[in-house]
């Protein structure tokens, strides 16, 4: 009886009970992940809304230009990785591994990107949350000439940009699938829900 109760009492444990609250709403919200991959547009409209209240927020109270400057950052790294190709062209030419088709003769080999579709969209949505957030506390509202940042980060995006297109012409693929041509073939169970933009 003694031995019962205090596995009742451990059981029952500020403690157990937060780790158990916590364990059920991680699991809500995988599965609330989960039923939003196959819808795209609704996704992006998503966070088209928590970029634009970010940015409306950063208007209206004139200030955290830092937080917007390193969101910026990272949103263009994020970018480049949503660009590149999973395996480096460059890195493959050095490894004699298979390699991206150059010629129309060659195998087809589909693009598969270094970020998918759905982890560049939560990564971006999750960053500009953050910053929102930030954006409530005076400590991250560090004094700067805005349009220094803003010079030097457009100045970043277009060395970055350059040399990723440039990239793109020397090993001949091209990361979007908006214009490619499709093949109207049966389509499997499994591929009824899948989306073009989830690789």
């Amino acid at each position: 009886m003694t031995g019962g109760s205090a596995v009742d009492n451990l059981s029952a444990s500020p403690t157990t009970v937060v780790s158990r609250r916590g364990y059920v709403v991680s699991q809500r919200y995988q599965h609330f992940l989960d039923k939003s991959t196959p819808h795209v547009l609704g996704r992006w409209i998503g966070f088209c809304a928590v970029a634009f209240l970010y940015v409306l927020r950063v208007y209206y109270v004139e200030g955290f230009y830092i937080v917007s400057y390193g969101l910026g950052i990272y949103v263009l790294n994020l970018l480049i990785a949503f660009l590149s190709p999973k395996v480096d062209p460059e890195i493959q030419k050095l490894t004699d591994g298979p390699t991206l088709p150059t010629r129309g003769s060659d195998e087809f080999r589909p693009f598969v990107r270094r970020l998918p579709e759905f982890k560049f969209w939560y990564s971006l949505t999750k960053s500009f949350c953050v910053a929102f957030a930030m954006t409530f506390f005076s400590a991250f509202d560090v004094p700067v000439f805005w349009p220094i940042l803003l010079f030097y980060w457009f100045v970043l995006v277009t060395v970055t940009m350059r040399r990723q297109i440039q990239h793109m012409i020397t090993y001949k693929y091209i990361p979007l699938s908006f214009g490619k041509k499709r093949y109207g073939g049966k389509r499997s169970a499994g591929d009824e829900g899948a989306s073009p933009l989830l690789d």
